[in-house]
């Protein structure tokens, strides 16, 4: 163990135990650190950006809040991983979470098997939303004139024989979507495969958590996606910080 950094990080924990900031002379009795290793410490500390010192207090500096912003962050995103991997176990079809951020479709996190493979991304999905589930889902929560701007960047083309035709007909599709409805899309973006797409809507925030089947087994898209619904609704709450990652 190198000792050194086990006292900075003793102190750099102190500090964070005290919101309106700490002299050293408390910081060094709390840590049992003697006095000048501490002023060492704290001054190297302050250097580096992981504390700062305001007329003799020591509170936390950017640095170390940028690891703990990380850290959360890393932890949003588990959060949302475990969800989909327990999802995809109960259910037994691959999960998929997106959303739209910044006038993109993204798909943020995928969770499948090798038993029930998730759909390959031969066409790029940010340039093909009207032909997949998902990205159907997400264009039917925004408004009119964001769906509009969408389709001048990415206008509608026909993938497969079942995509939809033209840009006048997916916009008529989208307004007569419910908003909290299910979006299913059948061979319209991959050949073979059904898709049904959940809406989420955290504040501005339009989201979906997706499935997909192999078209033979098109029968049970309908209690997969009910069986979905139900497990989002019971981890939603707990769900509603970590999912916008």
């Amino acid at each position: 163990m190198i000792g050194s950094v086990q006292r900075a990080m003793r102190l750099l924990e102190s500090v964070a135990g005290h919101e309106h900031g700490a002299p050293a002379k408390q910081l060094a009795r709390e840590t049992g650190l003697a006095l000048p290793t501490a002023y060492h410490l704290l001054r190297t500390l302050v250097h580096e950006g992981y504390l700062r010192r305001d007329k003799g207090l020591f509170f936390l500096g950017e640095a170390a809040e940028r690891l703990s912003s990380s850290g959360a962050q890393q932890k949003r995103r588990s959060t949302v991983v475990d969800a989909l991997a327990q999802w995809r176990d109960a259910i037994g079809v691959p999960i998929y979470y997106a959303l739209y951020r910044d006038g993109e479709i993204e798909t943020v996190c995928v969770s499948d098997t090798p038993g029930n493979p998730a759909v390959e991304e031969w066409a790029d999905f940010r340039e093909t939303g009207h032909a997949h589930a998902i990205g159907q889902c997400l264009l039917a929560q925004l408004g009119e004139d964001a769906r509009r701007d969408h389709l001048d960047r990415y206008p509608v083309q026909s993938i497969t024989p079942y995509t939809v035709r033209d840009n006048h007909s997916l916009l008529r599709r989208l307004e007569r979507t419910r908003r909290m409805d299910p979006v299913i899309e059948r061979q319209e973006y991959a050949l073979g495969t059904v898709c049904a797409a959940i809406p989420i809507t955290l504040g501005n925030n339009a989201a979906t958590i997706a499935i997909s089947l192999p078209a033979h087994q098109a029968d049970r898209l309908p209690a997969a996606t009910q069986q979905l619904q139900g497990e989002i609704g019971r981890l939603l709450g707990s769900l509603a910080i970590s999912i916008s990652i």
